[in-house]
Formats: structure tokens, sequence, C-alpha cells
């Protein structure tokens, strides 16, 4: 079993900068690659970015590319998502997710989520 539990959502102006992150614990919590999806209403939840167990390796949607940036810190079990240039189409709900590999399509795991809303 992982926990998920994300945090940083807010508000912000377009042009600004947030940092998510999610606390992940469980006795295989590290094994797991690590996402972000985002979604807002009415829409289907989508893939932002993604990291392996180890952080060596990321996966990214073109939306966010060279803007957005997932890290990961095992010793605090924890990723990161640093998001950059935020735009208005980036106001979502961003949940952490749990995957057995980092292009495995359905997640094991889900947090709560955290609102993140962009002005402009």
């Amino acid at each position: 079993q992982v926990q998920l539990v994300e945090s940083g959502g807010g508000l912000v102006q377009a042009g600004g900068s947030l940092r998510l992150s999610c606390a992940a614990s469980g006795r295989t919590a590290s094994t797991y690659a690590l996402n972000w999806f985002r979604q807002v209403p009415g829409k289907e939840r989508e893939f932002v970015e993604a990291i392996s167990g180890g952080g060596g390796s990321t996966a990214y949607a073109d939306s966010v590319k060279g803007r957005f940036t997932i890290s990961r810190d095992n010793a605090k079990s924890t990723v990161y998502l640093q998001m950059n240039s935020l735009q208005p189409e980036d106001t979502a709900v961003y949940y952490c997710a749990a995957t057995p590999t980092l292009y495995s399509s359905t997640p094991h795991y889900w947090g709560q989520g955290t609102q993140v809303t962009v002005s402009s």
C-alpha cells in the first residue's frame, strides 16, 4: 500500500511559478514511478510528467515541455513538480499517482489532488 499526499497548489498570476510536492509513504513507495496528472472539470485526467523509481528517467507531456520539471528525493520520499511560466490553461487539479514502472498506463495509487489556479 502506498499513500500519496500532495501540497503546494494555489493561485498564481500568468507567468509565475509554483512548486508542487507529493509525499509518498508505504514500504514499497520508493520502488514506484511517480507521476503528475491534472484534470479540469468536465475533461479527462491528463498526464503531465513522470519519474522512475530511482529518479534516473523522466517522461513529460508536450504541453509542459520546457516549463515544468519533475524531480524526486527518495531520502524524503517526495516528488516535486516545478512549474514555471504558468498559463491560465494550466489551471487544474493536480494529482500525484504511483505506477509500477515509468510507462505503466494504469496508476495503482492516487493522491487527493491539489488545486492550481493561474489568473490572466
